[in-house]
């Protein structure tokens, strides 16, 4: 940009979002990045940097899905690779996006867009590699079809990715979910695809590059929806040649499935439709490729206590001497329950045991929508229902929580800067409000360049916030919100986040403010979800000075509600302490409007609160102003007739401006103690 001869260059800093609720919604890729999917966008982080990179924008409804193409770092090996990395993403519209990713540049690009694909929204997105070129994938969709794709990559950087459909598979009004992909052992133009969904079956199809996928048997044995499938890498086992397939679903079961080449060819290889114990005790049976293939159920993973909404191989870790990738026995499950599981057979017995569980199981809140593995097999991530990011990364042989970029899964709807400037506060419609600064990691003697991150969740409620106000006037930290009803809630910050905001920043405030002074160290949670207590330093239910060992007398009302124990943070805390031990207390409560709170502002001398709310009459469309020291009622403005959509006071204090969905805008003049009538109104 250039103005006056002068050059401004503008980078981006920070990005804060949080990943959409929908299974499948996050994948790791082979380039070290993770990419998931936020509202209508594809966000893309490095989990080294705990950082949001960038994100890919296109899409014109909520993405639903994402897929690295390859999925595996070996798979990708070999003169004939591409220099670019591609990736998959769904959303809603029905669409479909190949984005391209030039890592020697930093660069990103849309390979192919594909419109209208599906008339309703894409629900899951599979691929298979066949070379470094050539890709396979298929994508369900709640219309009612899943469809089969070859997607020929381009060989040089920056150029077209062509696909073809080659088939168009109805399934009818009990759509499938979840779909996957894999070589026929031992074959290399026949494939297995498994699909499954609302009819809890597992649906197996055999096909070739010519689209002709045709159903072989269903799999049967899950008792509710069945929400993941994916299929292990081909590999020569005991039985000879071999594939094994995952499947999870809500009934809070995974079933571990065989399929192998029979050692004797049987003369009927027509699929068994009749039910018998015979087909229990072996599975169902289908030829193809000219072999005899045969489906067992291998095992049955039990311990999640909610719907297991996510399961996927480990990567492969070696390669053979052949140079093909090395199927790992490991399996990642996800569920609702708020775990994560980590599955291998017994080496001795070969039954199928949990080795690592990570999360925490047993939390009031809703749990995970999906996990997936690091490129090196060493690291697991999961997203949760808030949009909330968790990772684990494998330090000898012990799992250890890591620092990831957080943000917030829906609208932002108002954000300012807090009290000289030193951090963000933002707040949304997903009922939380956030803070946000900056990392200085030791200064610049450190050679660690500052980064931002969110240290403090002051707010959870239990509606959607519509606006907040901060207070930047002398004293301590505060500001106010207003959500979907009739109370503004005024907050002040505790003394845990005032010693984290100094470790962080560096710097103390500059208007006499006192430490000493506040006696709150932080807030609990009500049980309702919606007014936020005080934890004091002195008192019943107290937490002693040494608040990082801290042990707090729970209120007996709140014995389901996690305690929280705030405590100074000298690094950015991981998600489950932001969501339960960085709360503000709630100081006051305003009342006085008749609708629900729509819009705020607080004049820069810290001494007035001007709130709207929602407002179809003149008499509801009020400004109310508030004195500040003492919270009580100092005016009421009336100029509209419809929503305030937004207020906002002058550098100098003697204006207040508002805006409203009546196509006015009015400006008042303030004047103390009284207000004057507004001398503008267009």
């Amino acid at each position: 940009m250039a103005g006056a001869g002068v050059e401004v260059e503008v980078d981006v800093d920070f990005i804060g979002v949080g990943c959409n609720r929908a299974v499948g919604a996050l994948a790791w890729g082979p380039c070290n990045l993770v990419a998931f999917a936020a509202h209508h966008a594809v966000a893309i982080f490095d989990s080294k940097l705990a950082r949001v990179l960038t994100t890919l924008q296109g899409h014109k409804d909520l993405v639903n899905c994402v897929e690295w193409i390859p999925k595996h770092v070996h798979i990708q090996s070999g003169e004939t690779a591409t220099e670019e990395s591609f990736l998959l993403s769904g959303s809603a519209d029905g669409g479909i996006f190949v984005w391209a990713y030039l890592p020697s540049e930093n660069k990103w690009r849309v390979a192919r867009e594909i419109t209208g694909v599906h008339e309703k929204a894409v629900t899951c997105i599979a691929g298979y590699s066949l070379s470094s070129c050539e890709t396979l994938f298929a994508s369900t969709s709640s219309d009612g079809t899943v469809r089969v794709w070859q997607a020929m990559l381009p060989k040089e950087v920056g150029g077209a990715c062509d696909i073809t459909m080659l088939q168009s598979i109805n399934v009818g009004t009990k759509v499938m979910v979840a779909v996957t992909l894999s070589a026929l052992p031992g074959s290399s133009t026949s494939f297995l695809m498994a699909m499954g969904g609302l009819d809890e079956q597992v649906h197996l199809y055999v096909g070739d590059l010519t689209g002709q996928f045709k159903s072989v048997c269903h799999l049967k044995g899950h008792q509710d929806w069945i929400r993941a499938l994916d299929f292990s890498l081909p590999a020569k086992d005991e039985s000879g040649l071999a594939v094994f397939l995952a499947s999870s679903a809500q009934d809070r079961i995974i079933r571990m499935w065989k399929i192998s080449a029979k050692k004797v060819l049987s003369t009927d290889s027509a699929p068994v439709t009749q039910p018998s114990l015979k087909m229990y005790i072996e599975g169902p049976t289908f030829k193809a490729d000219g072999s005899s293939w045969q489906v067992s159920l291998e095992s049955l993973l039990v311990g999640h206590e909610d719907w297991v909404y996510s399961v996927r191989w480990q990567p492969p870790q070696s390669l053979d001497a052949d140079g093909v990738p090395c199927r790992s026995m490991c399996v990642l499950s996800a569920s609702m329950d708020r775990t994560m599981m980590i599955w291998k057979p017994d080496p001795k017995s070969g039954i199928w045991m949990n080795v690592v569980t990570v999360g925490e199981l047993g939390h009031t809140a809703l749990g995970f929508y999906g996990g997936a593995w690091g490129p090196q097999g060493n690291a697991i991530l999961a997203h949760g229902y808030s949009g909330s990011l968790h990772l684990w990364l494998e330090n000898g042989g012990d799992w250890k929580p890591q620092l990831v970029p957080s943000g917030h899964s829906a609208p932002v709807v108002d954000i300012s800067w807090g009290k000289l400037d030193r951090y963000l506060l933002s707040a949304s419609h997903d009922q939380t409000t956030r803070l946000f600064a900056c990392w200085e990691r030791g200064g610049e003697a450190s050679g660690i360049s500052p980064s931002w991150h969110e240290i403090a969740r002051p707010q959870v409620h239990g509606h959607d916030l519509n606006c907040l106000a901060v207070i930047k006037g002398p004293g301590n930290h505060r500001y106010v919100s207003g959500a979907d009803e009739k109370v503004a809630r005024v907050f002040e910050a505790p003394g845990a986040f005032l010693d984290s905001l100094y470790s962080f920043t560096g710097t103390a405030d500059a208007d006499g403010f006192k430490r000493e002074d506040v006696q709150i160290v932080g807030a609990n949670m009500s049980a309702l979800g919606l007014s936020q207590k005080p934890i004091y330093t002195q008192g019943p239910g107290a937490v002693r000075k040494d608040i990082g060992d801290a042990e707090l007398s729970g209120d007996p009302m709140m014995e389901e509600l996690p305690e929280a124990r705030p405590m100074m943070l000298t690094e950015p805390p991981l998600e489950e302490h932001l969501a339960h031990h960085t709360l503000w207390p709630e100081a006051h409560k305003l009342y006085g409007h008749g609708n629900e709170l729509f819009a705020m502002c607080s004049d820069p001398a810290g001494q007035l609160l001007a709130t709207a709310c929602k407002a179809q009459t003149m008499n509801v469309a009020e400004i109310w102003l508030w004195h500040i020291n003492t919270w009580r009622v100092a005016g009421r403005l009336q100029s509209h007739s419809l929503t305030i959509t937004q207020l906002e006071f002058s550098p100098d204090n003697r204006f207040l401006l508002s805006v409203s969905r009546d196509r006015h805008f009015s400006v008042f003049h303030i004047t103390q103690p009284g207000i004057d009538r507004p001398i503008s109104n267009f």
